[in-house]
Order: structure tokens, then C-alpha cells, then sequence
């Protein structure tokens, strides 16, 4: 007969963690939205560590070496000097990985969860957000992908991050533009200068008052002008050849503007909720077919619910 402590560290621990868009065009490093598609994780105490990978990028979630939601969670457990417990995972991830959408902050977060289950730790949010922002070296995707929703976030320390959650205000549809190739975050960050002027400065504080208040408010006209970025995308849009197409339809009928997610090459598009999605995904489409560019469309909103919100 099995111990009940034994019993525990054998039944199922489940989690859902959404993918995130960060800094929102002005907002570097601040802030972040959750989408509603997900990576999934059941996992179970076992004799050794195994998973079991479905849905998009099978074949990086399932590989067992150099995993890094298993890191983490190996390094937590370890750092704090408790028992390491072999898991047994299924995984099903809708994240596309490498491309903007927060996949790394998830699967940190992921691995944090488990440590913090598995290792009883009972951590506070901020703690767990902490974590992951400190191995991130950012706090935005990670308050979004735990907390949900839009969120705004600094660190606090090493230890712990500040987020306020904000819940938008009215209708707020998105399509998500997905090109073939990846863009590793560490290429991105190596392209943006040490230093900006003050106008430059200022024009992004502003941008992101103003952006932060049409989510407030619920005024997606303000967009147009709220999404305007001085301190990342100019210097990225080489890199992310998608950006500049999507920004020139900015006020065209059912688009209301477009930026990078995170750090790119993915592209958030935020649409006007009086147009239907089929209209402003065919303007789209017709765009990109007319440049000679391709992306995977995946229509999306902001997701109220994060990792922290287990049933």
C-alpha cells in the first residue's frame, strides 16, 4: 500500500499557460497581453522523466534533452535543496515557439508551477513571476502569461515582480501574424542601439500612457497613434520583414494598427470589433499576397485567463 505523501507526488497536476504579446509597440519591456491559445501540461511524479508532445512544434516540446520547462523545473528544486522528482509530462502546445508569442515565459512558468507544486513551496504570484522574469530577464511576458489579461509589470528586486492586471475595456479582437521563420530574442535585443535621445524618450512615454488609457477606456481609435514606437521596432523591422507592411494598413477599414510581438518576428494586429474578422483577414491576406509575403493568420483575443488560474 502507497503512502499518501507517495500518492500525492503521483496524481495528475495540471496547468494551462497562455501565449502573451509583449511591449505593445511603445510599451518596452512593460507591458503585455495573454492570448487565448495555450500550452497544456499534465504531469505526474514517476521513476524517471518522460513526455509525451502533441500540437504545434511536437517535435521541440517532446524532446526530452535540454527541455527547458524540465530545466527549470530540475534548477528550482535544486536551488532551494529539495528533492528532484522524476515527472512523467503530456504536453499539447498551441505556442508557436521561437516567433514572439511568449513561448519561453510560458514554459519557464511551466517549470516554476511544477517546482512549486511538486517541491510544496506555496509561492506567492509575485514570487512565481519573480522567477521567471529574473531567468527571463524581462517581466512583461511572464505577469501576462501567469496573471492573464493585460498586464503592466517592473521587477522589484531579484526576487519579485511588481504587475498590476488591467481588464480592458470593451471588444478587443486580434489576428496574430505568424511567419515561417524564427527570430531568437538575443538577435533581436543585439540590434537596438545603448542609447536613445530625449524626444525619443518621451514619445514612447506618452505613446504608452495613451495606450494604456485606451485599454482603460475602451477607445481602440486611439490606437493609431498610441501604437507609434521609437525604442525597438525601427531597429527590428529588418529583421521582421512583416512589420512595416502590416503598419501601412494602420486605418484602413477594420484594421486598427499593428506591432511586433515581443520581440518578433510575429506581428499583433488589433482590429476594429465593428468589422467582421473574415473582411479584415481578407484585407490581410491581399496585403501580404501583394508584397510577396506570407504569415500564418491565427485570429485571437485577449485571454482573461492565466496560468495562475488552475481548475
Amino acid at each position: 500500500m502507497q503512502s499518501k505523501s507517495k500518492d500525492s507526488k503521483r496524481s495528475a497536476f495540471r496547468i494551462a499557460l497562455p501565449a502573451t504579446s509583449a511591449n505593445l509597440g511603445p510599451a518596452f519591456d512593460a507591458a503585455a497581453l495573454a492570448m487565448d491559445f495555450y500550452i497544456k501540461i499534465e504531469a505526474r511524479g514517476a521513476d524517471a522523466f518522460s513526455i509525451q508532445a502533441t500540437g504545434r512544434d511536437q517535435g521541440i516540446c517532446g524532446k526530452l534533452e535540454d527541455h527547458l520547462i524540465v530545466n527549470t523545473y530540475r534548477e528550482v528544486l535544486e536551488r532551494s535543496g529539495q528533492q528532484l522528482i522524476p515527472l512523467s509530462l503530456k504536453v499539447k502546445n498551441d505556442i508557436p515557439i521561437g516567433k514572439g508569442c511568449g513561448s519561453s515565459a510560458a514554459a519557464r512558468l511551466a517549470g516554476i508551477a511544477l517546482a512549486n507544486h511538486f517541491g510544496r513551496f506555496r509561492w506567492t504570484d509575485a514570487q512565481i513571476i519573480g522567477e521567471a522574469s529574473r531567468r527571463e530577464h524581462h517581466p512583461d511576458n511572464a505577469s501576462a502569461c501567469w496573471m492573464g489579461g493585460l498586464t503592466v509589470a517592473r521587477m522589484s528586486g531579484e526576487a519579485e515582480a511588481q504587475v498590476v492586471s488591467v481588464r480592458p475595456k470593451g471588444r478587443w479582437p486580434l489576428l496574430l501574424a505568424v511567419p515561417d521563420q524564427a527570430l531568437s530574442t538575443e538577435k533581436a535585443r543585439g540590434v537596438l542601439p545603448a542609447q536613445y535621445s530625449r524626444a525619443d524618450a518621451v514619445t514612447n512615454i506618452q505613446n504608452s500612457m495613451l495606450l494604456l488609457a485606451a485599454f482603460m477606456q475602451g477607445r481602440p481609435d486611439l490606437l493609431s497613434t498610441a501604437l507609434e514606437d521609437r525604442i525597438h521596432q525601427p531597429y527590428r523591422a529588418a529583421l521582421c520583414p512583416l512589420l512595416p507592411y502590416l503598419q501601412e494598413l494602420a486605418g484602413i477599414e477594420g484594421i486598427l494598427g499593428a506591432a511586433l510581438s515581443g520581440a518578433g518576428p510575429s506581428v499583433l494586429i488589433f482590429l476594429d470589433p465593428r468589422v467582421s474578422l473574415a473582411k479584415s483577414r481578407r484585407l490581410v491576406v491581399a496585403h501580404l499576397k501583394q508584397n510577396s509575403l506570407h504569415a500564418e493568420l491565427l485570429p485571437t483575443s485577449i485571454a482573461s485567463r492565466g496560468g495562475r488560474d488552475r481548475e
